[in-house]
């Protein structure tokens, strides 16, 4: 018996509630805003259920585009789009992975985007966006404007929970397709 998209995504809330998300005392966010409520997603994305649930949902969510590529920035996106890449395979329909570099190696292949196989470049790929909690969308911003610079299209942004505090409206602005997955709506009592 195969879950409905509702009972996925009432299952990854869940797993959420019980790994990654606080309420309590004002924490500083990565937007530099103040919140009651925190999201620490790497608890959920790294277990096998939430993985596998953010991947699944996520591939639900892009399944009316083409995509050569699903990534984001340094280190929220990584593990999404790692889980994205396998479950896509099972489910047969692949879709590599990569990620952007919050600046570019200074040694080796000095590359700003990593995944890609020597040789190839992002120009003329079809790229979503993906990363794990969105506030005002700075970092999904700060990659599309690198990978656009790289001749990459955007064809989404993605993210796990939006904290519903001006992302859907800066991606709007800057004529990115945004898709939340949950948002903090789902969180409040």
């Amino acid at each position: 018996m195969t879950a409905t998209a509702a009972e996925k995504r009432a299952r990854l809330v869940q797993i959420v509630k019980e790994r990654s998300f606080q309420e309590g005392p004002e924490m500083k966010l990565a937007s530099g805003k103040t919140s009651t409520f925190y999201f620490n997603m790497k608890p959920t994305m790294l277990h096998p259920e939430g993985a596998s649930l953010i991947a699944e949902l996520m591939l639900d969510a892009i399944a009316d585009v083409e995509a050569d590529l699903v990534g984001g920035l340094e280190m929220g996106a990584v593990p999404i789009a790692s889980a994205i890449a396998a479950v896509s395979h099972v489910q047969g329909r692949p879709v590599a992975a990569f990620f952007v570099r919050k600046q570019a190696k200074e040694h080796g292949t000095q590359s700003l985007v990593e995944g890609l196989v020597r040789g190839d470049t992002m120009k003329d790929k079809r790229v979503v966006i993906v990363e794990d909690v969105t506030t005002t969308g700075g970092s999904a911003l700060k990659a599309a404007k690198a990978l656009e610079a790289e001749g990459a299209t955007i064809v989404r942004v993605l993210t796990i929970v939006d904290r519903l505090d001006g992302a859907a409206e800066a991606f709007r602005d800057a004529g990115l397709n945004f898709v939340p997955i949950l948002t903090l709506n789902d969180f409040r009592s």
